[in-house]
């Protein structure tokens, strides 16, 4: 640990192995895993909880208070995940009453400029692109990708294995393992490369497929799609995941 021009609360818990560069500041009621690495201008404020070997780049600021008018000041915290890669500038806010505390996931990439607000739950392995800008109370599952300079309407639910094109606007939830651009935000079809590098099967991404055929191409009203998805195509993993994420979208799934 470089403790010159640092300055550390005694109140932070720092693990084993961790560097930290000059200028940065970890504020009271901050926990950091071991084997970090934590570059310089870093701002780090309570709530924060930062897990193993995450690298944070110059500039980021973990778990200042949100940029919500309902915030009172209530103990929330920021998590960020073992593995995590922070690049330069990015935010992430801490919690509010609302869910007490935004996530972000172990083995995630968030590029420089990127914003994370408050009760954010970001899953593991996304990858969130430069500039993108996330409002409160976000939803983003394993393994989607967020193209750069997108932003995405608070409440909004990003389903797994997503490829989200860059500078969208997200303002309906968009389901899994479906590709999505244009203005206004669509489906364009399923992330079948993305799905084969992940090594989902042939067969697999076949269902997936024909389930958002019948979805977006067969006519129907999403309820109406949604049931005959569940009488025609055999119960999956992938079938069960979609269906119970249309099921329980709150803002309605991006149109066909």
């Amino acid at each position: 640990m470089n403790n010159n021009f640092v300055c550390i609360n005694s109140g932070a818990k720092i693990g084993a192995n961790v560097e930290i560069g000059p200028f940065t500041t970890i504020d009271d009621n901050v926990e950091i895993g071991d084997g970090c690495h934590i570059g310089s201008n870093v701002t780090i404020l309570s709530g924060a909880r930062i897990g193993k070997n995450v690298t944070i780049f110059p500039g980021a600021v973990i778990s200042a208070i949100p940029q919500d008018l309902k915030f009172r000041g209530e103990d929330t915290q920021a998590y960020i995940g073992d593995n995590t890669v922070l690049r330069e500038c990015v935010t992430v806010n801490r919690g509010t009453a609302a869910k007490g505390r935004t996530v972000v996931g172990s083995n995630c990439l968030i590029m420089a400029y990127s914003h994370v607000a408050h009760d954010c739950i970001i899953g593991n392995n996304v990858i969130i692109s430069n500039a993108s800008q996330l409002a409160g109370e976000v939803e983003v599952d394993d393994f989607a990708v967020i193209g750069g300079g997108s932003l995405v309407h608070q409440f909004c639910h990003i389903g797994t294995h997503v490829m989200l094109q860059g500078g969208a606007l997200v303002n309906k939830d968009i389901p899994p393992f479906v590709k999505a651009a244009r203005e206004p935000i669509s489906y364009t079809g399923i992330n079948s490369i993305g799905l084969h590098r992940r090594g989902f099967s042939a067969e697999a991404i076949a269902c997936i497929q024909d389930i958002y055929r019948m979805i977006y191409a067969s006519g129907l009203n999403v309820t109406d799609a949604v049931a005959r998805v569940e009488a025609e195509v055999e119960p999956s993993p992938e079938r069960n995941i979609i269906l119970s994420f249309i099921r329980s979208s709150q803002r309605g799934i991006i149109r066909g």
